[in-house]
């Protein structure tokens, strides 16, 4: 199924001088596999192609089912001398929100319970109340 990022991973972002620097972290350990696969250098690049002048570098951070990208040259100079209404990248990550990546829907899913606060780990608790009540 091919969604939006936004609806099974998180992200932040901010600058490094000239720098704009993206992580990218998976709502569920299940997802990670997917950021692998689909958002790639290449394709974040692309993404940001009318702003990223320069190469894009990922790094993978599989203990925290994270993704983090340096894309070089997309700040116009950096906060303290660009002309850019985001001079500081904070505006980034919302917009790589909305790339579209393919993900089973059981995956989805997932993600949808556990934003909804119901992980795993909470359904087994609410269990085992209700078993000692």
């Amino acid at each position: 199924m091919r969604i939006p990022l936004r609806e099974v991973a998180f992200a932040r972002s901010g600058d490094k001088g000239d720098t704009a620097n993206i992580g990218v972290i998976a709502i569920a350990e299940s997802v990670y596999p997917f950021l692998v696969k689909a958002v790639t250098a290449d394709e974040i690049k692309r993404y940001f192609s009318n702003v990223c002048k320069g190469p894009v570098e990922r790094f993978e951070l599989p203990n925290l089912f994270a993704l983090n990208f340096l894309l070089h040259e997309s700040l116009g100079g950096g906060g303290t001398v660009s002309l850019m209404l985001d001079a500081q990248g904070k505006t980034f990550a919302a917009a790589l929100l909305g790339l579209e990546i393919d993900v089973p829907e059981s995956v989805i899913n997932e993600c949808r319970r556990i934003v909804a606060g119901e992980s795993p780990a909470r359904s087994a608790d609410r269990m085992e109340t209700t078993e000692n009540e």
